[in-house]
């Protein structure tokens, strides 16, 4: 009796979990026991279908996963058993667990002592092998810092780096070796594909521990975390550690869809937010780097902010998505596609643009010397346009023009004055047109703005303003209770605030 209501407890869990799985149906979590025997039988057939997705997916990429090692110049090489393997790649703070000090106690079955040179410095990760003659996909990380690169292949066999060429920006970096026969090289899949909620699994060597899986979903898309200088980063919970940067995101068809790069941790380790790199924008990269030894980006000429609420109802739009030109580089492609300062790009090429981020995206990997489309919305109207990109200059500026008095409004909280040449040339605003920003009130109108002294006001609403007695009529006949559009520059970078009473 007490067999038959444990095992009915039991059941009645297996199915509430295989429920929310979605595996199974909700009624059947409420029927009787003779009523879902074949209910059971069938979730857990549809459990295992998906047990061999994973393990379809995770064998078929394996054998092109492999491990990556960073040595010092000066430091020889020399071969180790597995477990000092193991020793390099785990953290201090884990050879004190009582799980793992057996291994490292210096008892007899301990870590054994080599004699000779021993490996020191350096680093440790995974990659990913992209062209069977020997072309390894991994993170700019992984390899920096010079010294010599070596490669561990699934079988065991060692290979030192013939080439290793990268880019920062993005920390993709390409490893060549020189391999004697056709190795196994993963597919590669399509990124821009994948949503929210897809299965992924996660590939590589965390701390040191060879071909290891793990699993989980795309969280988010596009992401970006301050740690590289473009980023559409595939947000996912499938564990990522240290040692899993370079390896391969992987969808259930075993397909390449991005590289791991980094994680989100207050601990060093997994706790379910990590980060890796689209496989279309790594592919792009790795392309350029065994092609040309560098990458060259496509360049619009626009600065750019996101939109907010209140910029989405300055410009008359339908929704908060969209990239907000703030300025036009002279000579720039923009310019010459008629591009002005207040449009909302919301599609380039086809491609839906939500965010300053996914535009930079699109634009650079643009095919330079073609047309391209561009899809704006000005004053609140669909503009389409063609624009010509060009090649992304070592160094960009700026231009435009100012004067000298001041104004203070103080039902907002503001105080503004002339823009002078020489104050310009101290901010390194050389030739830029406006008002600056003198003082802000404590709690003001200004300041919930986001207004501060040193800002360079630029243009009120529609019209640029050149001083401080323009700024203060502007502002005077425009301001309304939905606020006025201010258009401010704070060193090189300009972006758009909503001035509220």
């Amino acid at each position: 009796m007490i067999f038959q209501r444990a095992k009915q407890y039991w059941l009645s869990g297996m199915l509430g979990a295989l429920a929310v799985a979605g595996l199974v149906g909700a009624s059947a979590v409420s029927g009787n026991a003779t009523a879902t025997d074949s209910q059971v039988q069938q979730s857990l057939t549809q459990a295992n279908s998906l047990s061999s997705a994973f393990r379809a997916a995770a064998d078929r990429v394996a054998s092109a996963v492999v491990t990556i090692r960073t040595m010092p110049a000066d430091v020889e090489r020399v071969s180790t058993p597995d477990i000092q393997q193991f020793d390099n790649g785990l953290p201090e703070e884990l050879k004190d667990h009582p799980f793992f000090k057996r291994f490292f106690d210096g008892s007899p079955q301990g870590r054994r002592q080599q004699p000779g040179p021993q490996r020191r410095g350096g680093g440790q990760g995974s990659g990913v092998i992209i062209d069977s003659a020997g072309i390894i996909l991994t993170n700019n990380h992984v390899v920096k810092g010079g010294g010599t690169v070596v490669v561990t292949l699934q079988d065991g066999r060692e290979f030192e780096a013939t080439e290793v060429q990268t880019d920062p920006s993005t920390d993709i970096a390409v490893v060549r070796i020189d391999a004697p026969e056709n190795l196994a090289a993963a597919t590669i899949g399509n990124s821009d594909q994948m949503q929210v909620g897809d299965w992924v699994i996660a590939i590589g060597v965390p701390f040191g521990l060879k071909e290891t899986v793990t699993a989980g979903i795309i969280s988010a898309k596009s992401r970006g975390i301050g740690i590289t200088d473009r980023e559409e980063f595939l947000q996912t919970d499938a564990a990522i550690n240290p040692g899993n940067s370079g390896g391969p995101l992987v969808n259930l068809s075993g397909e390449v869809v991005g590289i791991n790069t980094a994680i989100s941790s207050t601990s060093g380790g997994y706790q379910g937010i990590g980060f890796a790199v689209p496989i279309n924008m790594a592919q792009w990269v790795g392309e350029q780097l065994v092609n040309t030894g560098s990458v060259k980006r496509a360049f619009l000429g626009v600065g750019i902010q996101q939109v907010t609420s209140d910029l989405s109802q300055q410009f008359g739009l339908g929704n908060v998505a969209g990239a907000a030109v703030t300025e036009i580089r002279s000579d720039s492609p923009a310019a010459a596609a008629d591009v002005r300062t207040g449009d909302v790009i919301v599609e380039f090429d086809g491609r839906k643009i939500d965010s300053p981020r996914t535009l930079q995206g699109a634009v650079e990997r643009a095919v330079l010397g073609k047309d391209h489309n561009l899809i704006v919305m000005r004053k609140g109207k669909r503009v389409e346009l063609t624009v010509r990109v060009s090649e992304l200059p070592q160094n960009l500026t700026e231009s435009d023009n100012g004067s000298t008095r001041t104004s203070e409004l103080k039902d907002v909280g503001l105080e503004v004055t002339d823009l002078t040449d020489d104050v310009a040339s101290k901010l390194d605003m050389t030739g830029v047109s406006g008002v600056i920003v003198t003082s802000v009130q404590r709690g003001s109108a200004a300041e919930r703005a986001g207004l501060a002294p040193k800002m360079v006001i630029t243009r009120v609403g529609d019209s640029n303003v050149t001083s401080a007695a323009e700024f203060a009529k502007t502002l005077e006949e425009q301001l309304d209770d939905d606020g006025i559009l201010l258009l401010v520059r704070s060193g090189s970078a300009s972006r758009f605030v909503v001035l509220k009473r």
